[in-house]
């Protein structure tokens, strides 16, 4: 079986399910790139959790986790298979790192999984199962998360982080069309640079050493997964590929990575 990348995914504004822009053409492109997984593990940023649980629903919900918009987005539904099985064995692999992990048989699918995956795989074919983050923990427990999961990579299956490279809603409604945030682009540029470099301690340490961090993430929450995606590569060489797909709304980097690890 070929060994999978891991990847991390800005899934931007719920949308995007109906609005794919550059990243929905990205994302197919992406897919056709990789070798067909046989599941899929998302932590994604709309599910918290004071310690790890992982999803074991059979069949996942699609969850409308959002509210105020367009009656069009409600009715939409990714009805991928659960994979109860791999979410014990996840379980089990975190537990062995030393991070027990509680089994949700209800938890359903989030924006930041489903959406993104209508354009990875619009079959909805894929089993699919969630991984929530911890905020409070930071970026070195979250890549732990991650690390805990890579010898999953070499079963088939494919390791994701959903959230958005940049991710301030303060920023709503403040650009217009063709203008962008200050801090969006020295912020992805440093990101870009630190992956490529490998620098862990710089990218744990992003909060301080990052230009605009503040600005460019007032809560950690959609940047965590990329450390979930970056420890899934089980080494200190990351592989890092960026994949370019836009600034949305003025203020939401839309950039995709794909980590092959020393591959």
């Amino acid at each position: 079986m070929p060994l999978m990348p891991s990847l991390y995914l800005s899934h931007g504004s719920p949308m995007t399910a109906l609005q794919p822009g550059a990243v929905g053409a990205r994302l197919a492109e992406l897919a056709a790139a990789l070798p067909r997984p046989r599941a899929i593990v998302v932590a994604s940023a709309h599910w918290l959790a004071p310690a790890p649980r992982v999803s074991a629903a059979p069949v996942p919900e699609t969850l409308h986790d959002f509210t105020g918009f367009p009656d069009a987005l409600y009715r939409l539904h990714y009805p991928a298979p659960g994979a109860p099985a791999l979410a014990e064995e996840v379980a089990a692999h975190l537990a062995a790192a030393g991070l027990p992990a509680t089994l949700d048989p209800q938890r359903g699918l989030d924006h930041g999984a489903w959406v993104p995956l209508r354009y990875l795989y619009p079959r909805a074919d894929v089993p699919v199962l969630q991984l929530s983050i911890q905020p409070r923990l930071g970026p070195v427990h979250q890549f732990a998360l991650g690390r805990a999961l890579a010898p999953l990579r070499a079963r088939g299956v494919l390791v994701i982080g959903s959230g958005s490279l940049t991710h301030n809603l303060h920023e709503q409604r403040g650009y217009p069309p063709g203008a962008e945030a200050p801090y969006v682009r020295p912020f992805t540029g440093w990101v870009e640079a630190r992956l490529a470099a490998d620098d862990l301690p710089a990218l744990f340490d992003y909060r301080r050493q990052a230009p605009f961090a503040a600005q460019a993430h007032p809560t950690d929450e959609h940047l965590l997964p990329l450390y979930v995606a970056m420890g899934a590569v089980g080494s200190e060489r990351l592989g890092a590929r960026r994949i370019e797909a836009g600034i949305e709304l003025g203020f939401l980097a839309m950039d995709l990575y794909r980590f092959d690890g020393a591959a």
